[in-house]
């Protein structure tokens, strides 16, 4: 989708509810982006959204992603315009796709290994 917002989110509930088994139930563990939270946003009855608590990254793997993308391919950078960003963002983002390696490295939380 190209856009982050409640439609987008509530179509992506909706895909993921059609693939969880009859007998289950899905519980999402979301960060509180405002589509993700919004009133206006459609939950399926067969999923539960728990939101991370606010300001808590150490909680959200994918804030580590996000991070490494600056740090190697996004800062430091004076943009043409906004799809000179749009075009340096697809492309951080096709980078870190291709080296799954590297994503579960980033996402790993070493602190939890003992649980």
């Amino acid at each position: 989708m190209p856009w982050c917002d409640t439609y987008a989110m509530t179509q992506h509930l909706a895909e993921i509810a059609r693939h969880v088994d009859a007998d289950a139930h899905a519980i999402l563990i979301m960060d509180q982006a405002g589509w993700h939270m919004s009133n206006n946003l459609v939950v399926p009855e067969n999923i539960t959204i728990l939101p991370l608590p606010p300001k808590s990254p150490e909680l959200n793997p994918v804030e580590n992603l996000w991070h490494f993308m600056r740090d190697n391919w996004l800062s430091n950078r004076v943009f043409k315009s906004y799809d000179d960003i749009v075009d340096h963002c697809c492309d951080a983002w096709r980078r870190l796709e291709s080296q799954p390696w590297r994503v579960m490295s980033i996402g790993r939380r070493e602190w939890a290994n003992g649980f």
